[in-house]
């Protein structure tokens, strides 16, 4: 059997997802043990979970850090590595048309915050970062860090939605409202967009006139329990490639973007 992948978590919640991934990694359906599991919530019912599993734990309060950021922004203690206009270039959360300062302050309280996560993270070596409803944007400064192969990325996330459609924070409300007759969930690579990165895997159910947004919410979450763990063996297994591939529209127009590829067992 080849080595056990590391599994590092960033979780903002509950983490059902969080414990869907433990009990993979004890059972074997994951060749991978988790090494620590964070969160920018102190009061995140997760942390409890892992360290039931006697998994290391740690917090950096992103509330606070925000706050502090906001009322005296001319005290933030930024990275020294930090370079706001480089941020500023690669980022895809704001436009142009978007307010400045707004856009100051999130990327300079974001990157603070950070910089106390991959200060965390440091202590613990990992190979793969799973974000387990971990309810915030990364922005590049973290990513590019974290992501130091261009090649192979290391951050994986799990979406409440077929994307691309319905990105952001309440992937099945959104489905619910709009009426759509099949809800599911997404698993994909982290990119400096919100929930653009490269599709791994996804599962769909259908949605019946009697469901509710609860029971769309019970139904997709059943679906992430299997899904995230199944996309995590495979990137054990070294067989999630991240390519360029060229797309032709039609009368001549072609569009490129990077997609994750699966290989088969066979062709390895």
């Amino acid at each position: 059997m080849t080595k056990k992948i590391r599994i590092g978590a960033l979780i903002s919640g509950g983490g059902t997802n969080l414990q869907a991934i433990i009990d993979a990694c004890r059972n074997g359906r994951i060749n991978g043990r988790m090494v620590y599991v964070g969160s920018d919530n102190p009061d995140a019912d997760g942390l409890a979970r892992a360290r039931r599993d006697n998994i290391p734990t740690f917090v950096v309060d992103y509330t606070s850090i925000i706050r502090a950021t906001k009322a005296e922004p001319q005290k933030a203690k930024l990275p020294d590595d930090f370079d706001y206009t480089e941020l500023l270039t690669k980022q895809n959360f704001f436009g142009d048309g978007d307010d400045p300062a707004r856009i100051k302050l999130f990327l300079i309280s974001r990157a603070i915050a950070e910089a106390g996560l991959l200060e965390a993270m440091a202590l613990y070596p990992f190979d793969l970062l799973v974000l387990a409803g971990f309810m915030r944007n990364l922005t590049p400064y973290f990513i590019d860090r974290v992501n130091t192969e261009h090649s192979r990325p290391r951050i994986m996330n799990i979406h409440p939605a077929l994307l691309p459609a319905f990105a952001g924070v309440d992937g099945y409300g959104d489905t619910f409202r709009y009426g759509c007759k099949v809800g599911g969930c997404t698993v994909h690579f982290i990119d400096y967009g919100e929930d653009t990165g490269p599709i791994i895997g996804q599962r769909a159910f259908q949605i019946q006139p009697e469901d509710t947004i609860d029971t769309i919410r019970k139904k997709g979450l059943k679906l992430e329990w299997e899904l995230y763990p199944a996309c995590i063996q495979l990137y054990a297994q070294g067989r999630i490639k991240v390519v360029k591939r060229s797309f032709d529209l039609g009368g001549g127009k072609k569009i490129s973007r990077k997609v994750a590829v699966v290989e088969d067992l066979k062709d390895r």
